[in-house]
Parts: structure tokens; sequence; C-alpha cells
């Protein structure tokens, strides 16, 4: 196992870990920058919990960038075009089992969120506790409003929300859309985006980032829940969630937990 691809392995496992109820079979994916050129991605059929260097594939971000400017006008096109992108030596033929290894069918929405948001490490999963507010009316009020401060000081003072779209290109042109409204409104990339219908999407600068960002918001997720069990969901003061975001010591804070 190399050591530039061993941190993303241990985190997609972490994520993958069947008691944490993040993803189950071959749900969720993962990528990593890998240069200023290319990054790691998660190959698609392959299981987050057990997966190892194999599971993963080098592509080129420009071509995936320019699919998102220009989409194509076929399926075909398209798979040709990501294809190319991919770097040896899954590129040169590798294969598993008889089939070619192929990214995530969410490459897209990976090379675009790695490159506009400048991140090192993304983490998407479909936790239960997430999708239960995602399929439901309650999706925007929990997107938008935060509850409690450590909600605030990991997630950030606001989600990114993402309609439903069909997975691959069409929800990365949706949600590159949403993410720059957000980076307008903020001045700063989100770290949590939650797509309808979908899951959710961890962004960080490590791995200890991205899992405690996944951590943090299905405990707010239950939480919301269970409000809404015992009542209408109460929400922290637009004013309190700035303050809280932008302590000095929460700032601290925050920043020792990325370098775990």
């Amino acid at each position: 196992m190399s050591n530039s691809i061993g941190s993303l392995i241990s985190m997609t496992r972490a994520l993958g870990e069947p008691a944490m109820d993040y993803v189950i079979i071959g749900e969720g994916n993962t990528s990593m920058r890998r240069d200023d050129d290319s990054f790691y991605v998660k190959a698609s059929g392959h299981q987050m919990h057990n997966i190892g260097e194999d599971g993963f594939v080098a592509v080129r971000l420009a071509p995936m960038l320019a699919l998102l400017d220009d989409p194509p006008k076929t399926l075909t096109e398209q798979k040709a075009i990501t294809e190319s992108a991919i770097l040896p030596p899954n590129a040169l033929g590798g294969t598993e089992g008889g089939l070619a290894l192929s990214p995530s069918i969410e490459v897209s929405f990976h090379a675009m969120l790695l490159h506009d948001c400048d991140v090192g490490f993304i983490g998407h999963t479909h936790p239960t506790a997430i999708n239960q507010i995602l399929c439901s009316e309650h999706a925007a009020d929990f997107a938008l409003k935060r509850r409690f401060p450590d909600e605030v000081v990991l997630c950030g003072p606001q989600s990114a929300l993402a309609p439903y779209a069909d997975p691959g290109l069409p929800l990365a042109i949706v949600m590159r859309e949403r993410v720059q409204q957000f980076m307008a409104a903020h001045g700063e990339a989100p770290k949590l985006i939650l797509l309808e219908n979908h899951g959710m999407i961890a962004l960080g600068g490590s791995p200890a980032e991205i899992l405690n960002i996944t951590a943090m918001a299905v405990k707010a997720a239950r939480i919301f829940l269970g409000a809404l069990i015992t009542g209408k969901p109460t929400r922290l003061p637009d004013e309190e969630v700035q303050h809280l975001y932008r302590r000095p010591d929460e700032i601290y804070r925050r920043q020792r937990f990325v370098a775990k």
C-alpha cells in the first residue's frame, strides 16, 4: 500500500464501517487530491468497508472539469472522455475479475469540488439518519438552520443544499451551481453539502475532518428527528451561529480536530 493513498483507504474504510450506518453494499464514494493535475476516486462497484488500493482510480482533473463546461450530447461520448482521463496503470487496461476498473459514476462532482472548493478530501455517504430528513419536506430547514454549537463548529453555519438530480454529470452540474451560490454568500466553500433524496458530502483538508463532519452531521440529523417527534425543532439565532463559527477559541478547536 503506497503512503500517498493510505490515508484515503483508511478514511474510506472508516466511513464504510457497517456499525456506523453511513453506507451499505456499494453505496458511497471518496476522493483525494493526488497532485495539482489529478486525483484518486473510488472505483465503481467497490464496497467502502473493506476497500484496498486496487479499489481506487487515478483521474486527470482537466478533462472532467471540461465535461461540466461543455456537457457531451451522449452518454457514449461522456464515457469516452472519462475513460481517456484515467491514468496508468488502469488506463493501460487494469482489470478486476475480467472487468475494466472504472471510476465512480460521481467522478465529475469529485473533480469539481476538489478543484472549485480547494479541498484535499471528499467523503460522500448515504447515512440513514440523514436520508430520513432529505427524503422529507424538512430538508431545507435541516440544511439551512443550526440547532447546537458543535454542529456549527464542525459543519459550518449552513449546509449547501442541492435538489435531486440524476447521479453523475447532471448532479455535478446542479451541485456546482449551488456551491457557487454558497461561496458567493459565505465567502468560503461549504463543509457539508446535502443532496435531496440522495445523501451527504463532507469536504475537508484531511481525513479527520471528513470523518468529524460526517459524524457530527449524523448526530445533528438524529437530534433533528428527535425534536420532530417531541415537537417543532428550535433553531439557534443566525447571529449566534455566526458568533460561534467565528469565535477564536472555536476556530482553534476546529483546527485541532482537522489536524488529528
